[in-house]
């Protein structure tokens, strides 16, 4: 199934709330919110007090993407901010099965990011408790970067390998995702997108989320 969840790295910061609203209008499923602590990628962005306010805005599924070099110390407070995904870098400092069974012993989904240069094979051994994972197409840090197409053989192999083994896990792409690389990222496997300007900065967002939808649609 086909999930469109906007980064809201990309909206107007000044006006979140109806951002957030505008979204589900337009027929987004999830929000993915960006979280970074100029630590483990060179920017900051929001933390878990932000969140818990943006969640009295809109009742999407909060997909957070955590950029921090320690999730298994903030990863509750995500939670309780009211995250239904958490995403973490297999890359950051924290042991990756015990960041695991935190996030989902607290009734949270967990999910495993790679960056460019990590090779997908390193989730494999997780993928059984994980209920997507995140395959960057851009480096973490920054929005509006250009899609890494060599990142594709990379979704394709995940995307095997949960099959092969009968898992229902989400693939999510991040990184550069808009009508022109849409269909290469799902013809790859993912079904989950991320876009950040592709769609805030649409005259009509809500056009290009059901072409997203539709062009991605018939890969599954």
């Amino acid at each position: 199934m086909i999930k469109i969840s906007p980064s809201i790295l990309s909206c107007d910061y000044s006006r979140m709330g109806e951002e957030f609203e505008n979204m589900k209008k337009c027929g987004a499923d999830w929000l993915h919110i960006d979280v970074m602590d100029g630590h483990f990628v060179p920017n900051i962005t929001l933390g878990a007090p932000l969140v818990k306010c943006l969640r009295k805005c809109s009742d999407l599924l909060f997909d957070v993407h955590l950029m921090i070099s320690d999730p298994l110390k903030y990863a509750p407070d995500f939670v309780k901010a009211g995250a239904d995904l958490i995403t973490f870098h297999i890359e950051s400092d924290s042991p990756v099965e015990e960041t695991i069974d935190l996030i989902r012993s607290l009734g949270c989904k967990a999910a495993l990011s790679v960056k460019p240069g990590t090779p997908v094979e390193e989730v494999f051994p997780y993928l059984d408790k994980l209920s997507m994972v995140l395959v960057m197409t851009v480096e973490p840090g920054f929005g509006g970067q250009s899609f890494m197409a060599d990142m594709m053989p990379k979704v394709t192999a995940l995307r095997n390998e949960i099959n092969r083994r009968g898992l229902d896990v989400d693939i999510q792409v991040d990184g550069g995702v808009s009508l022109k690389t849409v269909e290469t990222v799902a013809e790859a496997g993912a079904n989950v997108l991320v876009a950040g300007s592709a769609i805030f900065g649409s005259d009509d967002p809500k056009e290009t989320i059901r072409l997203l939808r539709e062009s991605a649609a018939k890969y599954f």
